[in-house]
C-alpha cells in the first residue's frame, strides 16, 4: 500500500515538474496515468481537470510555434523596409544577408539561412536575470506628477535623486530598475544612470542615445545593465535611431530591443498577428545587432499595446496585462530569450488611489498567467505619461504585501491563456503593408472586438475554475479577492490583518 502511495506522489509531481517546464503533453501522460491507476484518489480528481488544461496548454503553445515561424515568414518573404536607408542596405548587403531574388517580397526580405545564422548567436542566458514576475520600473514619463501642482514638466536633479534613493529602499520589490522618469536640463542622461549605478545593485536600464561616445562605453560589458533601444516598427526603419544603434550594438552594450506596437494603430488588430509583427520586428533588429557583433546580448522586449474603447493606448484596457502575458509565454515557452513586458500600469491619472489599485489588478493578472521582465509596473500612471513618487512608493508596499500572499497560496499549476488563434496571419500582415497601415485593411476589419472576446472567455472560464484569476477582481487578499474599486480602509485591513499572520 505504502509503494502505490509513493508511485502516485511520484506521478503528480512528475506532471506538476512536467508543467512546470512547459512540457504540457508529458504532463497530461503522467496525469493520464494518475486516472486510469489511482481513480478514486483525490489527486485523479484533480488529474481529471488538469488533462483538460494540459489540451488548451497544448494548443496555446503550438500557437506561440506557429507565431514564431511565420515571424521568420514575415522577413524572409515580406521583408522589412529599409530600403531608404543607406547604412542600413550597406550592412545587410555586405554581410549577403539580403535575398534579391525573392519575387514575392514587398520590402528588403533576408535570406532564410541567415537568418537563423543570426538568431542562433543570440545569447539566451542572462546572469543577472531577476527571474519570472519580476515587476519594475520602465517607459520614462515625461511628466513627474507632482502633489497639489498642475506643471507639466519632468523631474529635476534633486527629484530624480530622491526617487533614485527611494527604489533602493524597495530593492527587493523591483526585479529592474529603468529610467523611471523624464529629466531637466539640470542633469543629463548620463548622470541619472551614474545615480542609479551608485545606490539600486540590481538589474537596470538606461538609454545611450544621447549620451557620448565615451559615455556609451561604461555600460560594455556590465551585465547589471541594460540599453534601451528600438530601430524598427511598423514594419520600417526610424531614422533618428540607426546611428545610436549602430553605435550602441558595436560598443556591446546588453540590448534590450524595443517595439511597442499598438493593436489597431501601428499593427493588426489580432492578438496573434499582433504578436507575430512584433515579434518579427524584433527578430530583425536581432540580426543587424548580430551583424554588427556577433554574440552581443540581446533582450527582446517586444511589448505589445492595445487601444480602449475610445481609440486611444489605454493602460487600463483588460487586453494589456493579457497580451503581455502571451508574448512573454512566446519567449518563455519557445524561443528561449531573455524578454521583458509591460502592464502593471493605469490611464488613470487624478485619482491616486485609484490608480494604485487598478496597477495592482494588473500586476496580479500578470502574476498569475507568468511574466518574464516587467516594465512600468511601478509609479507610471495616465497611460505612461506621468510618474508618481507617492503612487511608486505604494505600488512597492502593495507588492510586498501581494507577493507574500502570492507565495503562501500559490499553486504550481500553468494556467491556460486560450490565445485566440488567427489563420490569416501573414496573409493579413501582408495586405496591411500594402495599404500602409491597418487602418484600412480587411484583416482589420474582420478582427475588431478580438481582445473582448478573449477576455470575455477568460472571465467565463475563471468563473468555473477555482485557480483561475477572477479577471475583475483581481486585488488579492487573504480571505478572499479584494474588488475593484473597494476604498483603502478595507485593503488597509487586509493588509494588516495578513502581515500580522
Amino acid at each position: 500500500m505504502r509503494k502505490r502511495a509513493k508511485k502516485l506522489i511520484r506521478l503528480f509531481d512528475g506532471a506538476v515538474a512536467a508543467e512546470q517546464r512547459y512540457e504540457f503533453k508529458n504532463a497530461r501522460h503522467y496525469y493520464k496515468k494518475i486516472v486510469t491507476l489511482h481513480p478514486d484518489s483525490p489527486e485523479a480528481d484533480i488529474a481529471r481537470e488538469r488533462i483538460v488544461d494540459m489540451d488548451a496548454l497544448t494548443n496555446e503553445k503550438r500557437i506561440y510555434k506557429r507565431i514564431d515561424r511565420n515571424a521568420r515568414k514575415i522577413l524572409t518573404q515580406i521583408g522589412i523596409d529599409i530600403a531608404a536607408s543607406p547604412v542600413l542596405m550597406e550592412l545587410l548587403m555586405e554581410a549577403d544577408a539580403i535575398d534579391f531574388e525573392s519575387e514575392q517580397a514587398l520590402f528588403i526580405p533576408l535570406k532564410e539561412d541567415y537568418l537563423e545564422y543570426c538568431i542562433d548567436m543570440v545569447p539566451t542566458d542572462m546572469s543577472e536575470d531577476p527571474g519570472e514576475n519580476a515587476f519594475g520600473t520602465g517607459a520614462t514619463p515625461p511628466f513627474l506628477l507632482r502633489p497639489g501642482r498642475d506643471d507639466l514638466q519632468s523631474a529635476n536633479r534633486a527629484e530624480f535623486d530622491e526617487i533614485v534613493k527611494t527604489a533602493a529602499d524597495f530593492s527587493d520589490s523591483l526585479g529592474i530598475f529603468s529610467v523611471p522618469v523624464a529629466t531637466d536640463k539640470s542633469i543629463s542622461d548620463f548622470e541619472c544612470a551614474m545615480l542609479m549605478d551608485r545606490h539600486f545593485p540590481d538589474l537596470k536600464m538606461s538609454y545611450t542615445r544621447n549620451m557620448s561616445d565615451d559615455e556609451t562605453d561604461f555600460f560594455c560589458d556590465r551585465d547589471d545593465w541594460l540599453d534601451g533601444t528600438s530601430l524598427i516598427t511598423s514594419m520600417t526603419f526610424m531614422p533618428t535611431m540607426v546611428e545610436p544603434f549602430i553605435r550602441s550594438a558595436k560598443a556591446g552594450n546588453n540590448l534590450l530591443l524595443l517595439d511597442l506596437t499598438i493593436a489597431g494603430s501601428s499593427g493588426p488588430a489580432s492578438p496573434e498577428a499582433l504578436l507575430t509583427q512584433i515579434h518579427a520586428q524584433v527578430l530583425f533588429m536581432m540580426v543587424l545587432a548580430q551583424t554588427l557583433n556577433p554574440g552581443v546580448g540581446c533582450m527582446h522586449g517586444g511589448i505589445p499595446d492595445v487601444l480602449g474603447v475610445e481609440g486611444d493606448l489605454d493602460y487600463s484596457d483588460p487586453g494589456q496585462p493579457l497580451i503581455n502575458s502571451a508574448m512573454a509565454r512566446l519567449n518563455l515557452w519557445v524561443t528561449g530569450f531573455a524578454s521583458a513586458q509591460s502592464g502593471g500600469s493605469t490611464s488613470i491619472l487624478n485619482d491616486i488611489p485609484s490608480a494604485v489599485l487598478e496597477s495592482e489588478l494588473s500586476r496580479n493578472t500578470l502574476r498569475m498567467y507568468g511574466v518574464h521582465i516587467l516594465r512600468h509596473a511601478m509609479g507610471a500612471l495616465g497611460n505612461l505619461n506621468f510618474f508618481s513618487l507617492d503612487k511608486f512608493i505604494q505600488d512597492c508596499e502593495r507588492e510586498r504585501v501581494a507577493r507574500k500572499i502570492w507565495l503562501r497560496t500559490r499553486h504550481d499549476f500553468v494556467v491556460p491563456l486560450y490565445l485566440p488563434e488567427d489563420k490569416n496571419v501573414v496573409k493579413g500582415i501582408r495586405e496591411i503593408a500594402e495599404k500602409g497601415g491597418p487602418r484600412n485593411a480587411d484583416h482589420t476589419l474582420h478582427n475588431v472586438g478580438a481582445f473582448h472576446k478573449w477576455h470575455e472567455k477568460l472571465a467565463e472560464v475563471a468563473r468555473k475554475k477555482e485557480y483561475f484569476p477572477q479577471l475583475d477582481e483581481m486585488v488579492s487578499g487573504k480571505n478572499g479577492p479584494l474588488e475593484r474599486g473597494s476604498d483603502e480602509d478595507s485593503y488597509t485591513q487586509l493588509q494588516d490583518t495578513f502581515l500580522k499572520m
